[in-house]
């Protein structure tokens, strides 16, 4: 294993903007390459150096990963108040192509939180199909809306002189067409509509190879709801491997936190996929 080049930022123009992307490759001519899906909102920050590190332990074994801010996210053009779901589609559609085109090798995609419920809502959509690493996904887009309306609500509880706001009066305003500010995020009535009806847990896609990546605290040990997706997928014929260890939520830690086993389990399997 050798160490790879500088990672290479640049920006890839798209249909509405251009999206900004770093490219982490190794030296010679790769055997494979991952485009990154991104989680959403501070999820997104948090998770950037983990993120850079596996990058770069994956060019170190002659795989190329291409990192891209999505429409309206991160340093992209676009406003993520007039982002929709189908904007993110085509931007993974974007980056596989590039990907295919620059490099002429086996090509998947590796997704974290969000970004895994997008992939897999994309490569249930499109053919061909590809090798899918799923890092802490999400697979239900309305608990995920619900539990983010939540910080509007945790935020209006600290307001002096403020009525009660609950999940369901957001829920409400964003129906009336009101964009909502949350955290520091603008979020539009169409994305969060599309967002409530992408749910894989029920549904997985049956022709992809997936390899799933589960943090589960001190013990490691799959939890009640991760088993139960586990096994109604695999009684449903999913080609899905679940890994399941120790290690500490780095998307959503107060400080910056390093995971060394999910990259050095993760860089095993990601080469291994795209053989």
């Amino acid at each position: 294993m050798i160490d790879p080049p500088f990672p290479a930022p640049f920006y890839l123009q798209a249909a509405e903007g251009k999206r900004f992307c770093v490219l982490h490759a190794p030296l010679q001519a790769p055997s494979g390459a991952w485009l990154y899906v991104p989680p959403f909102g501070e999820e997104m920050n948090k998770s950037r150096r983990m993120i850079s590190l596996q990058a770069r332990a994956l060019a170190s074994s002659g795989i190329a990963v291409l990192v891209m801010d999505l429409h309206g996210c991160g340093d992209s053009e676009g406003e993520l108040r007039e982002t929709r779901w189908e904007m993110w589609h085509d931007d993974l559609r974007l980056g596989l192509d590039w990907l295919a085109t620059r490099f002429h090798c086996p090509v998947g995609l590796w997704g974290l939180r969000l970004g895994a419920l997008l992939a897999l809502d994309f490569l249930g959509r499109n053919e061909p199909p590809l090798p899918c690493v799923l890092w802490q996904p999400v697979f239900n887009g309305s608990t995920f809306l619900t539990q983010f309306l939540r910080l509007r609500v945790a935020a209006e509880m600290t307001l002096a002189n403020t009525s009660k706001v609950t999940t369901q009066m957001l829920r409400e305003k964003l129906l009336q067409g009101e964009i909502l500010e949350i955290g520091g995020y603008d979020l539009n009535p169409a994305l969060t509509h599309a967002l409530d009806h992408v749910n894989v847990a029920e549904a997985p896609p049956l022709s992809l190879p997936i390899e799933w990546f589960e943090l589960q605290g001190p013990q490691g040990l799959p939890s009640p709801a991760t088993q139960r997706i586990l096994e109604s997928w695999q009684t449903r014929g999913a080609r899905v491997t679940l890994h399941s260890f120790a290690g500490e939520p780095f998307w959503q830690t107060q400080e910056i936190t390093d995971c060394p086993d999910l990259i050095a389990r993760s860089t095993e399997q990601m080469v291994h996929a795209l053989r």
